[in-house]
């Protein structure tokens, strides 16, 4: 019996962390929307394909961590209302110039990776070896992505 609450406390911590993070992943993947709409300049063709490559893959990282989210016995946020009062990272409106979204993008996805290295170690920490094997792979994923993003601004 102790062990059944005590489990039950630890998905409820992990619940809560996730769905910070899906907040902030939905907020990130309708601003990479709106740069992949709104990009002007001579980057156009570059970000606009690129946006709408990470937009998409946001769109799978949302998906997987919601779905964790209710393999640990929790209920994911879904409406853009508890993302909006969940999320730390801000909506960004207006934004056609190329190097500015990229920036925004970067500061994101490294608020994103804060998070992630929090949940990962977290996860470890309590034996949950299916959330730590997720964030695993979105750490490896986010930091080539961050070198990308640097490198490209360079």
């Amino acid at each position: 019996m102790k062990t059944q609450v005590k489990t039950q406390a630890v998905n409820e911590t992990m619940v809560n962390e996730l769905n910070q993070f899906l907040a902030d992943m939905q907020i990130h993947y309708q601003n990479l929307r709106a740069f992949h709409w709104n990009v002007k300049g001579n980057m156009f063709f570059v970000l606009h394909a690129k946006f709408e490559e990470y937009y998409n893959e946001a769109a799978e990282v949302v998906d997987e961590v919601a779905e964790r989210i209710l393999m640990i016995g929790g209920k994911p946020l879904h409406s853009f209302s508890d993302y909006l009062s969940a999320a730390s990272i801000s909506e960004v409106k207006d934004v056609t110039d190329g190097i500015t979204a990229v920036k925004h993008v970067i500061e994101q996805q490294q608020a994103l990776l804060q998070q992630m290295n929090k949940i990962q170690a977290n996860a470890a920490d309590r034996g949950d070896e299916a959330t730590n094997a997720l964030f695993s792979d979105l750490i490896s994923n986010t930091e080539k992505r961050l070198w990308m993003l640097r490198t490209f601004l360079a």
